[in-house]
This record gives C-alpha cells, sequence and structure tokens, in this order.
C-alpha cells in the first residue's frame, strides 16, 4: 500500500461519515465546541465526545467512543496529547479508519499509535476548520 498525502487523506477524511469530535465542548469560545459546529454547518453526522456533558449543540453527547451508536469513519481530536494516545489507540481497536488531530492535540506517540493500530492520521498541524470553511454563526 502506497502512503497518501495529508491533501488526500483530508479529502477521503471530509468525503463521508459519520464523525466523532472528541474534546467537543459546551463553551462555545474553544475549538472542541467550533469544531463540533463546522460538521453541523455542512450538514454532516456528528457525535459529539465529553465524559462531562450529556448535551452538546442539541446533539447527545457520549463519554467515549465506544459508547457511541455506531461506529465513526473518522474522528476529530481536541485533546491534550496524552488523551489523543488513548483516543486513538481506542480509534484502533473499535475499527476507525482516518483520525484528525486538531493542531495541538498530536504527539509523535499518537501517530505512531496509529499506524500500529492501522488508523490513518493527520495529525501535521493541518485544522478541521479551515478545510470545511468554517464560520462563526
Amino acid at each position: 500500500m502506497s502512503e497518501r498525502t495529508v491533501p488526500e487523506i483530508i479529502e477521503d477524511f471530509l468525503s463521508h461519515g459519520p464523525w466523532a469530535v472528541v474534546g467537543a465542548s459546551t463553551n462555545r469560545e474553544k475549538y472542541g465546541n467550533k469544531v463540533l459546529r463546522a460538521y453541523g454547518q455542512s450538514d454532516r453526522e456528528v457525535w459529539p465526545i465529553n465524559p462531562r456533558a450529556t448535551e452538546i449543540e442539541g446533539l447527545p453527547c457520549y463519554p467515549d467512543l465506544a459508547s457511541l451508536p455506531g461506529v465513526p469513519r473518522g474522528v476529530s481530536i481536541i485533546t491534550p496529547p496524552k488523551i489523543t494516545e488513548q483516543v486513538v489507540a481506542e480509534a484502533g481497536r473499535l475499527g476507525v479508519k482516518i483520525v484528525w488531530m486538531q493542531p495541538g492535540a498530536e504527539s509523535e506517540r499518537a501517530l505512531e499509535i496509529a499506524h500500529e493500530n492501522g488508523v490513518e492520521a493527520i495529525g501535521d498541524g493541518s485544522c478541521l476548520l479551515v478545510a470545511v470553511g468554517y464560520h462563526e454563526g
């Protein structure tokens, strides 16, 4: 299998879901909330994940990936790197195809864990908000 470029992986990531946002936030100023809303702006099926919330932006919220009603194809991660590493390992166990570590969430170890588990990863500083043309509103 040949290695795909980051733009190719991003295009594939955005092509179809469903998606999950780990680190979704109830605070509309935080990136975990903006990323969640970015999916909504383009009518994408998305599940927020935050162990301390039951609902975010009108969507039922789940404590972790394993609690979702299905397996997301793509996962956006907005967590500290140590948590990201755990999330990537869980994503691999569940069969998630692609993870996108938002700027600040990535680590070399998280990228290694993705590779070890057969999960494609975006962790080069690319931002989903830029890729989808997110706008406040």
